[in-house]
């Protein structure tokens, strides 16, 4: 179930699918509602969307991160069936072909913040083996969450820009002794262990203790790997940097939408 709707609050929050399958997460301010990306099928996101109560009708606007498929999958049925922009920096449009004919696309460049109504959206540059990879701060009345996954380190610029947000959803993707010893051929457990692939649960423990203070409200973990992580062992690792302040520490699912959260 949905958690229980405050009568004030500054966002919703609803991660539709975290990890490998595919990657969608619904943010709104109450007036503006999007996505950031949309990796699954069209007729999937509209029912995970339902399963919360949520309408596609309902969306202004999708954002993409990056061209992996598992990030953009249903973009292009989405922006057609419901006119919606597309806001997508240039080298990803140019990597991602497949998406077809979109509504309207809205260039945006790392590193410059652009306006969907009273959202204010900030893409900031992020280590992952795609064309221009974007992480995302969203902000509206002082108020800031941060969504950074598919990154293979944390870089000063990560830390930076994630500082002050009141939800973060992060990237707990491996445990590193799975990685090392399952069965993944040894050319892949390089790249996803390296700068440019995917962060390990230490070292989202580690970027999480330095991001903590005292308005820090939700943690949401994404993109968990289903043979090299396992929900538990990524919480009970991550929620050991949660020492100063009383975040509320989740993982994100799969298969399943997770609730609603109200950032206040």
């Amino acid at each position: 179930m949905s958690e229980r709707k405050p009568s004030s609050y500054r966002f919703e929050v609803c991660t539709l699918a975290s990890g490998s399958k595919g990657n969608a997460t619904y943010v709104s301010d109450g007036e503006t509602s999007i996505l950031v990306d949309a990796g699954l099928s069209g007729i999937e996101i509209q029912r995970r969307l339902a399963a919360r109560h949520l309408s596609p009708e309902d969306l202004d606007a999708i954002i993409v991160t990056h061209e992996h498929s598992d990030h953009i999958r249903g973009v292009g049925i989405l922006s057609r069936r419901y006119k919606l922009p597309v806001y997508i920096n240039p080298k990803t449009q140019d990597a991602c072909p497949g998406l077809g004919r979109l509504h309207e696309i809205k260039p945006f460049e790392c590193g410059s913040t652009f306006r969907i109504k009273d959202m204010a959206v900030h893409p900031f540059a992020i280590s992952h083996d795609a064309e221009d990879p974007a992480g995302f701060t969203i902000g509206q009345n002082g108020t800031a969450i941060g969504i950074a996954t598919d990154l293979g380190i944390a870089t000063a610029m990560v830390r930076q820009h994630l500082k002050g947000c009141a939800l973060l959803i992060l990237e707990a993707n491996h445990d590193p002794t799975m990685l090392e010893t399952g069965p993944y051929p040894w050319p892949l457990k390089q790249r996803i262990r390296g700068r440019t692939g995917h962060l390990s649960n230490p070292d989202s423990k580690k970027l999480l203790n330095e991001l903590q203070h005292n308005g820090l409200q939700h943690v949401i973990l994404g993109h968990l790997s289903e043979i090299n992580n396992t929900p538990q062992k990524a919480f009970d690792e991550v929620v050991q940097a949660l020492t100063r302040c009383e975040a509320r520490l989740t993982v994100a699912d799969q298969y399943v939408s997770g609730p609603v959260i109200y950032v206040k």
